[in-house]
């Protein structure tokens, strides 16, 4: 089975323009995520990212050291992170997966009540899309259940989806667009917006990065907070040189039980005043591309 987008080189595009010509468009991304602690298996249950304490429990035990270490990010960090966008004056998303919704109610007012872009995050992030590979059916159900808690929390159609871990199957946008969402941030394929054609339309793929995210600069290479603000700096200075003559896009993913935490925060708040200082930068939610991209740039890749 192919996938829903088709190969498209580079300088085989046409230049593509941010507003206001800015040369690139940055974009904070918040990952809100719920962790179930057990489940009916013996089976380790998927951690929905690195561990704080390796040794694998089987699924029906509790692990109250990992889940602490995430429910830290809830209780402590996530609010380190909002202080840090609220005195910046910065726009973030925040993805949410379904139980984030219900269960942590508190978080997803205090993003809603800033107007931040909140995007749907699978239902729970111990489950990934990719374990319904085969079966679109139960794909769809989930995908379905999500955007319905969703709808009803915070008071509007979703427009958008990241699957848990990026996971997701062939079937997925093409289960989004029937949906009636607009994009899908789960590719790490790009650093540009891309057309999807799908069975039921068009979905625009805005691509996500796994290299500016704090789980790979903390969690998995074990970056000190200088190091980690160079690597966010010197991405920053290339790709913006580069949208110089043709946009582009840099996310910046983080957890707030990782970068909410009191040694790493220095590195978010130092490279959001780095980001703010300069020219030429589009600080948008990944709505406002959508619909910037959807009006105006339709015919950068593959144009006739």
């Amino acid at each position: 089975m192919s996938t829903a987008y088709t190969y498209s080189a580079l300088p085989d595009r046409k230049p593509l323009k941010w507003p206001d010509d800015n040369q690139i468009g940055v974009v904070f991304t918040i990952n809100i995520e719920h962790w179930d602690m057990t489940h009916d298996s013996d089976a380790q249950l998927y951690a929905g990212g690195p561990s704080a304490v390796p040794y694998e429990l089987p699924g029906t035990v509790p692990d109250y050291a990992n889940f602490g270490w995430r429910e830290y990010g809830q209780r402590i960090g996530i609010w380190r992170l909002i202080d840090v966008f609220d005195k910046a004056g910065v726009p973030t998303t925040c993805t949410i997966n379904a139980r984030t919704a219900t269960d942590r109610r508190r978080i997803v007012d205090a993003a809603n009540e800033r107007g931040w872009e909140i995007l749907t995050h699978n239902f729970v992030q111990t489950q990934m899309l990719n374990e319904f590979a085969g079966d679109p059916a139960a794909e769809r159900d989930v995908i379905k259940r999500t955007l319905d808690v969703y709808e009803e929390i915070i008071g509007r159609r979703a427009r958008g989806w990241l699957s848990s871990s990026m996971r997701s199957t062939h079937e997925t946008p093409h289960i989004l667009k029937e949906l009636g969402l607009d994009f899908i941030a789960c590719y790490l394929n790009d650093d540009q917006p891309y057309q999807m054609e799908t069975r039921h339309g068009t979905l625009l793929a805005i691509p996500y990065s796994n290299e500016l995210n704090d789980y790979r600069m903390f969690s998995r290479c074990g970056m000190s907070v200088d190091v980690a603000l160079g690597m966010l700096c010197e991405c920053f200075d290339q790709m913006y040189l580069e949208g110089a003559e043709n946009g582009r896009i840099l996310n910046v993913g983080m957890h707030p039980h990782v970068m909410g935490q009191p040694w790493a925060i220095r590195a978010l708040r130092e490279f959001v005043d780095y980001v703010k200082q300069k020219t030429g930068v589009w600080m948008p939610k990944r709505e406002e591309m959508y619909d910037w991209y959807m009006a105006n740039c339709t015919d950068h890749i593959n144009a006739e």
